[in-house]
């Protein structure tokens, strides 16, 4: 199971290039263009759950995972507001609703996602196999 973690882990550093926002005459932003800052607490976390993955520690692989999601989730969050305010200038809300609705989330978000569960599903599935004393 260990494998399925580490592919799970490298697909969470892989997504973080990947495009995750798209803004139309912009293009396409991935974490290090939506807030490097971000990005960094990502690779942080994805650093720890690297360690904790080696050292085979199933509790704390899984309390970093669900950082990350958390972090996902407010970027995503983060995201939409944003894109709220960036067109604040406009003087009717609907306006800036619209304006707003153009800035789209990307496909390599699934992949950021896809990545995080599989760390947890392959953790949930490592509780159950017998230690194997060699």
């Amino acid at each position: 199971m260990k494998n399925l973690q580490l592919i799970g882990f490298f697909l969470v550093v892989a997504g973080s290039f990947l495009p995750l926002v798209h803004i139309p005459i912009v293009g396409n932003w991935n974490f290090w263009k939506v807030d490097y800052t971000l990005a960094i607490i990502l690779w942080g976390f994805s650093l720890f759950t690297l360690v904790f993955i080696l050292t085979g520690k199933s509790k704390s692989i899984r309390i970093t995972a669900f950082l990350v999601i958390l972090l996902f989730v407010f970027a995503i969050v983060a995201i939409k507001l944003k894109s709220l305010n960036y067109f604040s200038f406009l003087p009717f809300k609907s306006w800036q609703s619209s304006f707003a609705g153009i800035v789209k989330l990307s496909w390599g978000w699934f992949i950021e996602f896809l990545g995080v569960f599989l760390i947890l599903i392959a953790t949930k599935g490592s509780e159950t196999e017998p230690k194997s004393h060699s």
